[in-house]
């Protein structure tokens, strides 16, 4: 295995100064030592990975170095454009080295989602003629193949990717330290967030729920087991990470007498926060955007996001959301509630709610599959009978 100070410093050495990215599982123990040991004006978490290949593009346009930007293998998708449009050869020609975390690699058991991804990690990157290894598991391949890197690199002046295996990478600790710098807020916090998502559900049991990817939708739908409310009212949105709004936004236009909950997270709202915009411009009347944050990227490592040094709220309010509230207890968010169902619900409806980060450490996965999980979610939507679009 490799220690992540050993490839941290092994890019120290060849002149990497500058790391960005959006965090991956793979990846978590070597993005928590480069937290630790960065300064904040040399690491920065990206709101999406093609905001990062942006980040790093702007950093060798003022510095000539090379940056390194890591992604799980699903975030290649956000970093297309920018990779063939701004990056290639054929455009800016711009270095930059890719640690790609290898979800779904063929032959080892993962999660659905990430099962085409993987199949087609490799594939795609040679199509974006992007050259790349597969990162070896011992230090002294690893510094061979990081040479072999750099003068690809050096020579062809664009990316090149050097692909992670789970398991690739020690284990880091982080005792106690906080990357983010988030620690007197999770201090004052009392909510966690599947108190919060219990809540909700509690008070809203004519609701359909579309559920953003990680941990959020694992705790709703141990929670709906736990009630024996059932789960064929929530659609679990296991991928496609910031887009759980779009989708609910998608059935409230055609559904518009349905209510409709999403729960987001702080990540993936900030993954694509023109969502908002387009949420306030529709105004679906019978929508409510419930936002729990903690500040973190929980599900792959706890990574700080920015969000606790935005005012979520504020955005929503002016992107054209009727109603805006705020929570970080749970009285305060039954408040929220209550109001935001008043008079029918008049939406957009959006509430923040902070939370503390961190999950049940026996906390499962669903047992249904995502297209039982579709097959079951449609089934409602027929049922209640709501009235069609533009009626």
């Amino acid at each position: 295995m490799v220690s992540p100070g050993f490839f941290y410093k092994a890019l120290r050495r060849r002149g990497v100064v500058f790391i960005t990215g959006v965090p991956d599982s793979l990846l978590k123990d070597f993005c928590a030592y480069v937290g630790v040991n960065s300064s904040p004006s040399s690491y920065m978490v990206a709101v999406n990975e093609g905001a990062a290949i942006a980040l790093g593009a702007g950093f060798h346009f003022a510095t000539g170095g090379i940056p390194l930007i890591f992604m799980q293998n699903s975030g290649l998708g956000n970093a297309v454009n920018p990779l063939l449009s701004l990056c290639d050869a054929n455009v800016y020609s711009i270095p930059a080295l890719l640690l790609v975390g290898w979800r779904g690699e063929p032959g080892l058991h993962d999660e659905p989602q990430h099962i085409t991804q993987g199949r087609l990690t490799l594939p795609l990157l040679q199509t974006l003629n992007i050259p790349h290894l597969v990162m070896e598991d011992s230090e002294s391949a690893v510094s061979v193949q990081i040479d072999a890197a750099f003068r690809e690199l050096k020579t062809q002046n664009a990316p090149f990717a050097l692909v992670v295996r789970k398991g690739t990478f020690t284990p880091y600790r982080l005792d106690g330290r906080d990357v983010g710098g988030n620690s007197e807020f999770h201090a004052k916090l009392s909510l966690s967030r599947e108190e919060a998502i219990e809540e909700i559900i509690l008070s809203s049991p004519d609701d359909l729920f579309f559920s953003t990817t990680g941990m959020a939708s694992r705790e709703l739908y141990e929670l709906r087991e736990k009630h024996c409310m059932g789960g064929g009212r929530d659609f679990l949105t296991v991928g496609s990470m910031g887009h759980a709004s779009s989708i609910a936004l998608g059935a409230a236009l055609a559904r518009p007498g349905a209510p409709i909950t999403c729960i987001d997270g702080d990540g993936s709202a900030l993954m694509h926060l023109g969502a908002l915009a387009a949420i306030g411009a529709a105004k679906p009347r019978r929508l409510r955007h419930i936002l729990l944050n903690n500040g973190a990227h929980d599900s792959v490592g706890g990574q700080p996001t920015i969000a606790f040094d935005v005012d979520l709220a504020a955005i929503a309010r002016a992107s054209g959301y009727r109603r805006v509230f705020y929570a970080d207890t749970r009285q305060d968010l039954r408040l929220a509630l209550r109001a935001g169902d008043a008079d029918g619900r008049e939406g957009p409806v959006f509430i923040e709610v902070r939370v503390k980060t961190g999950a049940r450490p026996d906390l499962g996965r669903p047992k249904s599959s995502p297209v039982e999980n579709k097959t079951a979610f449609m089934r409602h939507f027929r049922e209640i009978g709501a009235e069609e679009a533009f009626q």
